[in-house]
């Protein structure tokens, strides 16, 4: 285990700015740690259940109810799930300028409960559904009008806006409940992303169980109503806790800064570079070593004839800093790893949607009980718990002997892993859903659908590896003091998945006429549409492959040997709650 200090920590500075809730310096005896830590994760744990209690299931409900086509359903959910990871990114922002990350929580977690409320009434309301499909109808069911859809995409958009507001700040806030330059709290921080991303896979797994059955046996405005309830009880709870926190307060977006040092070097795009760039505005006092990398972005930095005055020069509209100059480089080389990654979420994201679907034209029940279709997602998150606590019992070990570096596979290699594992998943779909069709229409026979469970155990497997190591690599590879624009980035590449995966959809029903992709599974071509997804992997593969080795990871400081940061991590599990994995990686990630 490695841990990972910043310059900030070395001079003690990184934790400075954290007030009570009456905004006098905290008191660390009785603020943050554990305990307001803990009241955030159950945040975090409402944010799953509505989500995944949502998207995977919902499906189902547009082609079963609403009488969509399922090229249209599938991209009603990819769109709700793309919208839901691209506004973080405005929670984020406006976290970092003016709201600070407490209140962007309560008030996005606010209009999360009243999103969920919205969509329950969608969902209860018998005049918000089409006529029910009769036998006479002979497949040609009435679909669902646009005013029955109206108040269903305003409940579904509510829900993308407040839980994209929560995704944001949830993780940064918790992590500012634990004092980085105390060697105790510090430690204890590693525990929090662990279960911080065990509160994820528990509220996903309760969702697809329990939730899924209460939606699809007893009533969805049941199902979604418990949703409701569960986001208004974390919002109280969080409220409640307000005199346990630490807050940091608003310090500006780091998007403000971008921007500033892209329309100065385009203003300035004419003037000559410096014959030394220690002539640079800030050169020998910057944070962050110049680099010969991006020259042309050095000339926001170039002291012109309107920056020579002293006061001047700490005008950011005038003149940059080398420090802010060599800041957008960094998150600018992020850019091409950023772009390889966003079809693993395109393939992850037909997990919730056309893998639901075969469900529903499969053998799904086990004796006399009938499993719900949105339920087989159980062995996505199953799959993901599992190999999290693999890599880091198993996997990392064995990869820190071969290699001989205290990561054991660094965060790209992690990415590689998940956007190979995606490939063999798509694979492994294709070869079922051949199967599946082949029996239903020459043998009238439906096959297990447990058969899908390859697909989701080996998805879910790549989410365990490129998850993590995707955030770890943003996270690390930003700007100190770009914590939550590194995690909007790493967000982001969720949300193009899903956007990819819709604008997949569309083009295939249109260049196709509808051949591959049709209401009725059994007279369509879905393998074909998966066998595309594993071509497209294999050829982004190579693709990140070509970025990953060209890349150059940011110099760190470390701080600690393994043995004594292993120690310590002991000494600290047995205080602390035992119910989830060491993960070494989250330490890098935080202390970055």
């Amino acid at each position: 285990m490695v841990l990972v200090h910043n310059h900030a920590e070395k001079d003690g500075s990184n934790d400075g700015g954290l007030v009570d809730f009456r905004g006098n310096p905290v008191d660390k005896s009785r603020t943050g740690g554990w305990l307001g830590a803990g009241l955030i994760l159950g945040t975090e744990l409402s944010e799953r259940i509505c989500v995944m209690g949502i998207s995977m299931n919902l499906v189902t409900y547009l082609v079963g109810d609403l009488h969509l086509p399922s090229s249209d359903s599938a991209n009603i959910v990819t769109n709700f799930m793309g919208t839901l990871n691209l506004l973080a990114l405005l929670g984020g922002f406006l976290a970092d300028a003016k709201l600070g990350r407490y209140a962007t929580i309560a008030i996005f977690g606010c209009i999360a409960a009243v999103g969920v409320t919205l969509l329950t009434l969608a969902t209860s309301i018998p005049s918000m559904k089409p006529p029910v499909c009769d036998s006479r109808s002979k497949g040609h069911c009435i679909e669902a009008s646009g005013q029955q859809l109206a108040l269903l995409y305003a409940a579904l958009y509510t829900i993308s806006l407040g839980c994209g507001g929560i995704k944001s700040s949830v993780s940064g806030f918790g992590s500012d409940q634990f004092d980085s330059s105390n060697p105790k709290e510090n430690k204890a921080m590693i525990y929090f992303f662990n279960r911080f991303y065990f509160c994820i896979s528990l509220g996903s797994l309760f969702a697809v169980t329990v939730l899924v059955y209460i939606q699809d046996n007893v009533g969805r405005g049941w199902g979604y109503g418990i949703s409701a309830g569960t986001m208004v009880l974390a919002v109280a709870v969080l409220l409640g806790g307000t005199s346990l926190y630490r807050f940091k307060k608003p310090e500006g977006s780091p998007l403000t800064i971008i921007w500033r040092v892209l329309i100065l070097a385009w203003r300035k795009r004419k003037i000559s570079h410096p014959s030394d760039p220690g002539f640079l505005n800030e050169y020998h006092n910057a944070k962050v070593p110049h680099t010969k990398m991006l020259r042309c972005l050095d000339k926001a930095a170039i002291i012109d004839d309107y920056a020579v005055a002293d006061e001047n020069r700490i005008n950011s509209w005038i003149v940059s800093t080398v420090s802010q100059v060599e800041e957008v480089k960094m998150v600018l080389k992020l850019i091409p790893i950023w772009s390889t990654c966003i079809l693993f979420w395109t393939v992850y994201s037909q997990m919730n949607t056309f893998s639901i679907e075969q469900a529903t034209f499969m053998n799904r029940n086990v004796g006399k009980f009938g499993i719900p279709a949105g339920s087989f997602s159980f062995f996505l998150f199953i799959s993901i718990l599992l190999f999290t606590s693999l890599n880091e019992r198993v996997t990392v070990p064995i990869a820190r002997r071969i290699t001989g570096n205290r990561q054991g596979l660094t965060s790209l290699q992690r990415v590689g892993i998940g956007l190979i594992l995606s490939i063999v998943g798509m694979v492994a779909a294709a070869v079922v859903e051949k199967q599946r069709r082949e029996n239903a229409i020459h043998h009238d026979y439906n096959i297990s659908a447990f058969w899908l469970v390859p697909q989701f155990f080996i998805v879910g497997a790549g989410e365990a590896f490129a998850y993590v190591g995707q955030l770890e690599f943003f996270i690390r590879e930003a700007p100190e003091g770009m914590k939550s624009m590194s995690t909007g980035l790493f967000l982001s590449t969720l949300s193009m998945g899903f956007f990819m995966s819709s604008l997949l959809v569309s083009i295939v029903h249109k260049v196709t006429n509808g051949s591959w992709l049709k209401n009725n599974l059994n007279s369509g071509k879905l393998d074909y549409f998966y066998w595309m997804l594993a071509v497209l992997g294999v050829l982004n593969y190579f693709v990140f492959l070509v970025f990953s080795t060209r890349h150059q990871y940011k110099t760190q400081h470390l701080s600690t040997t393994l043995e004594d940061s292993e120690e310590e991590l002991k000494h600290w599990n047995d205080t602390s709650i035992d119910n989830t994995q060491k993960n070494p990686n989250d330490a890098e990630k935080e202390q970055v």
